[in-house]
């Protein structure tokens, strides 16, 4: 080929010559401490139990939690999310193990705060599904509907045992309308005006959430379509958002990541607070299945994943991967 005059004008490959001059280019950048780890902790077990869909991740006892929170911080991690699976025996239409101030995610949240002190941002889930025998997120009426307003009183009482327990973070995840507000007030109600809520505003009714389904032991009947956000609409996410930050949210997170990386690029321009993104079990089993099979590049795929998230807006990500993602970004 005859190449004329100074054709092409404008060379982009300049800056892509070799790892250095792309790092030091590079508009996204992943770091520890952007990154916090989901961990699940469950009742009645003296050993960790694998999650059969999740290679890798496991249900931990109090005391693989405890490493595994010092493991976190000492890579520097920012965050851990405590999840709680009670014994079968003690799930209720009422969910109240999970107000119980020695049910198993209040101690968990105790026993990671020993550990580690102020080192880890220690977050818990304010949820009841794992608590309840229906599954949902919420107690039922007579016609066997999640009543919004009676769930809230629930979701009240659990921030309070959370706060109590040492959370620095509470999450509420179950997407009942005004549950932010009311979870705000029963914190500031006990003297807990410095613990702040990471509201789950945009969480979708997902096909994805299947392998956490398995993590929690969740004893779920029918789905959750009438409080989680159709994977349909976008301008509902933004309501969701402006109502959260109205009501006192000091966080936002959308959950799933990967699926509504266009969603979460509209809250982060949107929002006026920290965003944060849940890359969810659904997203890691997929990852990790394809690897096993030898389809695509563990390592790679991880790291790319993880930044296209970074990339879309969120300044911190929930990922099962953040002690070993940032155990390799500290190596760097």
């Amino acid at each position: 080929m005859t190449v004329y005059g100074s054709f092409p004008g404008s060379r982009p490959r300049r800056l892509r010559v070799n790892p250095v001059m792309r790092r030091m280019v590079a508009e996204s950048r992943l770091h520890p401490a952007n990154l916090i780890l989901p961990a699940f902790v469950r009742e009645g077990i003296d050993r960790p139990v694998p999650i059969a869909a999740m290679p890798g991740v496991v249900q931990h006892t109090l005391d693989t939690l405890r490493k595994a929170a010092v493991e976190a911080a000492s890579v520097g991690v920012s965050g851990i999310m405590l999840f709680g699976v009670p014994e079968d025996a003690k799930k209720d239409a009422a969910g109240t193990a999970g107000t119980d101030p020695e049910g198993i995610l209040q101690a968990a949240i105790r026993a990671v705060r020993a550990e580690v002190g102020d080192e880890l941002i220690v977050m818990s889930d304010l949820c009841l599904d794992e608590y309840t025998d229906h599954g949902h997120c919420g107690v039922l009426d007579a016609e066997g509907r999640v009543d919004n307003d009676a769930t809230l009183e629930r979701y009240a009482e659990m921030a309070q045992v959370q706060a109590d327990a040492g959370a620095h973070v509470v999450g509420p995840s179950g997407m009942m309308d005004g549950q932010i507000g009311v979870v705000r007030e029963a914190l500031d109600t006990i003297g807990k005006e410095e613990v702040s809520i990471l509201a789950y505003t945009v969480k979708y009714s997902s096909a994805f959430y299947g392998p956490f389904r398995e993590a929690v032991g969740s004893s779920l009947k029918g789905d959750r379509k009438t409080y989680q956000q159709d994977p349909a609409n976008v301008r509902e996410a933004l309501r969701e958002l402006a109502l959260d930050v109205e009501e006192g949210a000091d966080m936002v997170m959308v959950k799933p990541a990967l699926p509504y990386l266009d969603v979460l690029a509209r809250i982060a321009s949107e929002a006026a607070v920290p965003v944060a993104a849940y890359q969810i079990s659904g997203e890691y089993a997929m990852v990790e299945a394809a690897a096993e099979k030898g389809w695509i590049d563990r390592d790679a795929a991880i790291m790319e994943t993880l930044t296209g998230i970074r990339r879309a807006g969120a300044g911190m990500i929930l990922t099962y991967w953040a002690t070993e993602v940032a155990e390799k970004l500290g190596a760097r």
